[in-house]
């Protein structure tokens, strides 16, 4: 994951106001915040039979220690937009997959400084805030990737599942050239250029799924379509879902009390990813 600029074409923009809006909703998380790696990671378990969490400490495992392998395990990598995993709404999107039964890890890569902090203050700019932060979250995270690898199933990977949104988006395509990654998905991504999708192996059988809002300002049409001709070449398997009448950031942050944006409803965005999930969970 490399912080430095590319010379790619780009094909969304940067952040902006639509990045920073958000209603708080209404839930209970179910997960634990642990520690991996010396950062702050929202960790939401799957039921077990009883339809009780595991306990803390690597969800369904193999027996033995933590760091043995386990086939049974399913994994969702989650890499949250500007309000970070410990952000309500984005628990409460991981807690909905870990109901189906995955293991879903978010990683506060903004440190416990996420714009969820900022909400109301004077002067805040998201465009100033976030450029310190493209290159600390890209030299942190593999290292926590690295330790979830070793946590969960002892230095070695079965199939992966990753869910980028806005900024997180492009953790999930550089992770799309791995060999462990089975299928990624998108919503409403920033700052992905041509060499994101280029790079993208189609003799793994790297599936992509991506959302967007009908009017993205990040990811325009036009862009989009791009992408879309270089996902072609590459020979990758993908889906492409537009919601009419979203606004960026529609997948986790909508206003339920506007009709057009309650239409859009997260748990169908969330849904949409599960079914794409599930598609490829014998890949």
């Amino acid at each position: 994951m490399s912080a430095s600029k590319s010379t790619d074409a780009p094909l969304t923009g940067p952040l902006g106001n639509c990045c920073t809006r958000t209603v708080p909703h209404s839930g209970v998380a179910r997960g634990t915040v642990e520690t991996i790696a010396g950062l702050a990671t929202y960790v939401s378990r799957p039921p077990t039979a009883s339809g009780h969490s595991p306990p803390q400490g690597g969800g369904r495992r193999a027996e033995g220690s933590e760091g043995q392998g386990n086939d049974e395990l399913r994994v969702i990598l989650f890499f949250a937009d500007v309000f970070g995993p410990l952000y309500i709404n984005s628990k409460l999107a991981m807690d909905y997959w870990a109901a189906h039964g995955y293991l879903v890890l978010g990683v506060d890569y903004f440190e416990g400084d996420s714009c969820a902090h900022h909400q109301g203050e004077p002067g805040w700019d998201v465009d100033e805030w976030v450029v310190p932060f493209r290159p600390s979250a890209a030299r942190i995270t593999p290292r926590w990737i690295e330790a979830v690898r070793e946590q969960y199933y002892g230095g070695s990977f079965s199939p992966h599942r990753l869910i980028g949104y806005c900024f997180g988006g492009p953790f999930v395509m550089d992770l799309l050239a791995a060999d462990w990654v089975t299928a990624g998905a998108l919503a409403h991504p920033a700052f992905l250029d041509e060499g994101h999708f280029r790079r993208l192996k189609s003799e793994h059988h790297v599936s992509v799924s991506s959302q967007r809002s009908e009017d993205d300002f990040t990811f325009p049409s036009p862009a989009r379509r791009r992408a879309e001709d270089i996902m072609v070449e590459r020979k990758a398997t993908y889906y492409i879902q537009i919601f009419s009448g979203a606004f960026h950031g529609f997948a986790t942050r909508p206003d339920p009390t506007i009709r057009a944006e309650r239409e859009c409803d997260p748990e169908e965005s969330a849904s949409a990813v599960l079914r794409w999930f599930e598609h490829h969970a014998q890949s």
